[in-house]
């Protein structure tokens, strides 16, 4: 071979050479984002950890809260609000009630007939009305003018169908779902408007009374009996299917729950009286706090980026408004280690809350061999084409590790319902201690819960389920019984108006 042949060998072996480290040299930086990313995911676990230990202090620690929240004003996150509720639906109920629910830019308007026995709903009507946007802003005397006449014509088709608890009056259970100081069972000063809505000249005043006005105004004679929030009235409809439901939980896009607490308990209120002794309090548990909740640096990220930072602390780690953002925000940082799988940086996983919690569910239960449905929706929504099925794999267990963490938080909040009033198989609490020494019959317990997390979202419901096991004991969570319900909000409001209506003396009292 001559010079020149030797000459061309060489460069090209060289050449190859080259082409070949930096073929190699590229695997190796790939393994090495790989593994970035499989450590962004090792961390999230890591930090989202849920043992069962740690769930015993979150039940505790809630436990405890509800304690000082009932103490006094102010002595805990939690606001522990008296509703005046102290007597809930049992079956007995007959006739026809009326319910309002106002909870957004639409409200609706039920009948619900009565038939006298336990779980003997013998009829319902249901409209839906859309609150022109203009209302929204406009003056109190406006809104519920034009709530009233929607009433009215609600009314006036009902014919032959209403058979009326006493002669005359209707009763009205009235869903209001703004934040209200709550004065009595049908009656409530407005503290602020949320939602879009911006009335200046209701808040400060009796919203029940606005609505009663605008009825006479009406020429309709209807009675405001009661004035409630959608949680209670998911208990409501929970007693009054079983006797044995003591509290209420909603985990859907927000998440709440109340729960029948001993009148005497209620420190904060000494000299409150009622004929059943009891009272339903409204936790307001969204706002729950503890060093015991395990938060991420992600969870902080999305806390100081929000509206109300420091504010509802558990409700932006366990409810369907947050969780979808919590999972796009460690996407985000996967894709930040490893751009080339997760496609150009000009995607929308930089956008909060693009990813909406539904469309994380349908990732986390997808269960096709390819990942398709995880494929679409990362490609449609979040402008990330041709995502590897192995990096599909990772988004579905963040996603996994997301939901595991809200529902397991969520069961702990639950036992933590239970252990306060002794319904988890210890002594229960008092004056701010456990009575862990004395042993308990452990009675059976309903809690009435709704909310489309736990209702459609399966794994989500799966993991709650066996995280209350879990916590409670094979044996104790057998006599704990969690209760779907539906449309405690409608439904749930005209029962509690049936309860106290005039023909169901008992009645909260001030001394």
């Amino acid at each position: 071979m001559g010079r020149l042949g030797v000459g061309v060998a060489v460069g090209c072996a060289t050449a190859a050479c080259i082409v070949a480290a930096a073929m190699v040299g590229k695997r190796v930086r790939r393994r090495r984002k790989w593994r970035k990313m499989v450590k962004v995911l090792e961390e999230l676990e890591e930090s989202c950890a849920t043992p069962v230990g740690r769930l015993k202090q979150v039940v505790d620690a809630m436990a405890v809260e509800m304690h000082a929240g009932l103490a006094s004003e102010g002595g805990s996150k939690l606001k522990m609000l008296l509703t005046y509720v102290d007597k809930l639906p049992n079956g007995s109920e007959k006739g026809t009630y009326y319910a309002l629910d106002l909870g957004g830019t639409n409200f609706r308007v039920l009948r619900v007939h009565l038939g006298g026995q336990r779980s003997a709903i013998l009829g319902q009507d249901i409209e839906r009305q859309p609150i022109p946007q203009h209302l929204m802003t406009s003056t109190s005397k406006d809104l519920f003018d034009f709530i009233a006449s929607s009433l009215k014509d609600f009314i006036e088709k009902e014919g032959n169908f209403s058979e009326q608890p006493s002669p005359g009056r209707r009763e009205l259970g009235f869903t209001f779902s703004f934040p209200v100081k709550q004065s009595s069972v049908s009656s409530g000063i407005l503290m602020k408007w949320t939602k879009g809505f911006a009335i200046e000249d209701t808040i400060g005043r009796d919203v029940s009374e606005c609505l009663q006005l605008a009825m006479s105004r009406k020429g309709l004679d209807v009675r405001v009996a009661a004035l409630i929030n959608d949680t209670v009235g998911t208990l409501a409809l929970g007693h009054y299917n079983d006797e044995d439901t003591v509290a209420a939980v909603i985990i859907g896009t927000g998440t709440n729950a109340c729960y029948l607490e001993r009148a005497d308990a209620i420190i904060k209120s000494q000299g409150l009286l009622t004929t059943s002794g009891g009272m339903v309090v409204n936790m307001e548990w969204g706002n729950f706090w503890s060093s015991h909740l395990p938060r991420t640096s992600y969870d902080i990220a999305l806390d100081v980026a929000s509206p109300n930072p420091n504010d509802q602390g558990f409700e932006k780690m366990i409810s369907g408004m947050y969780l979808g953002d919590i999972v796009r925000r460690v996407l985000l940082r996967m894709s930040e280690e490893e751009s080339d799988d997760f496609g150009p940086s000009s995607s929308k996983l930089a956008i909060p809350f693009v990813l909406r919690t539904p469309l994380m569910a349908a990732m986390h239960e997808d269960d096709s061999l390819d990942l398709s449905e995880v494929a679409k929706i990362l490609g449609e929504v979040l402008e990330l084409p041709d995502v590897p099925v192995k990096v599909r794999k990772l988004v579905v267990k963040v996603c996994d590790v997301i939901t595991r963490r809200a529902a397991r938080l969520a069961a702990a909040g639950i036992v933590g319902i239970l252990k306060k009033i002794g319904r988890d198989g210890s002594g229960g609490i008092a004056s701010g201690k456990f009575r862990s020494d004395r042993p308990t019959r452990m009675r059976r317990t309903v809690v009435a819960i709704e909310g489309g997390l736990y209702t459609s979202y399966t794994l989500f419901r799966e993991y709650l389920d066996e995280a209350m096991m879990e916590i409670l004991g094979e044996e104790v969570s057998s006599h704990v019984i969690l209760r779907v319900m539906e449309d405690g909000s409608g439904t749930g409001a005209a029962l509690v108006a049936a309860a106290n209506s005039p023909s169901e003396a008992d009645r909260v009292q001030l001394q």
